[in-house]
């Protein structure tokens, strides 16, 4: 599996760093993970973890956000998944519109034309008339709006035990196979 992460600028950085963890861990599922962050991505990491440190993480390939060059800029490339987490609001509209203006969006323009999958982690709340419609767009289009709404019932304990529950339930829809809980089959 080729993969593109891209982490935007919406509040919700832990869920990237589980995200980013979580890939360490499946690596034998991917033979590629090429990541963009947005400016604001920078910026609220370090707001809400600490300073970026992505030495751990060198097994990825990162992009800037305005490489039209990166591979996934281009359908032949074949990556297969692209999953926005966080995604921002305006990141949802430029994708709902087709507004390939940098890195990010342009690979989801090309993960949606080609047909793949695109997931979209959605933090925001409350929603707007706008934010609704905008997922209706990209719903209709074929990708996947999955909210960082977490899930209590496997009563995780801490923050990354609360943002693994989103993250296992994206790394589900990506078509990853990967241990974690499953209601009805106990802990």
């Amino acid at each position: 599996m080729k993969l593109v992460l891209s982490i935007t600028g919406s509040s919700g950085a832990i869920y990237a760093k589980v995200l980013l963890d979580r890939l360490l861990q499946l690596e034998n599922q991917w033979e590629k993970v090429g990541i963009v962050l947005s400016d604001n991505a920078l910026i609220n990491w370090e707001l809400e973890i600490g300073a970026p440190d992505f030495s751990a993480y060198q097994k990825f390939d990162f992009y800037k956000k305005n490489d039209f060059f990166a591979p996934f800029a281009s359908g032949s490339a074949k990556y297969g998944t692209m999953i926005v987490c966080p995604c921002s609001m305006g990141t949802l509209a430029r994708i709902a519109t087709g507004v390939s203006n940098d890195l990010v969006t342009r690979a989801a323009d090309v993960v949606l034309k080609e047909r793949r999958r695109l997931i979209l982690v959605t933090r925001d709340t409350p929603l707007s008339l706008i934010h609704i419609n905008n997922m209706k767009t990209v719903t209709e289009a074929g990708g996947i709006i999955c909210p960082a709404c977490p899930s209590f019932y496997s009563n995780p304990v801490g923050a990354e035990a609360i943002a693994a529950t989103v993250v296992d339930r994206v790394l589900d829809l990506a078509g990853f196979e990967l241990p974690t809980y499953r209601w009805g089959e106990g802990k």
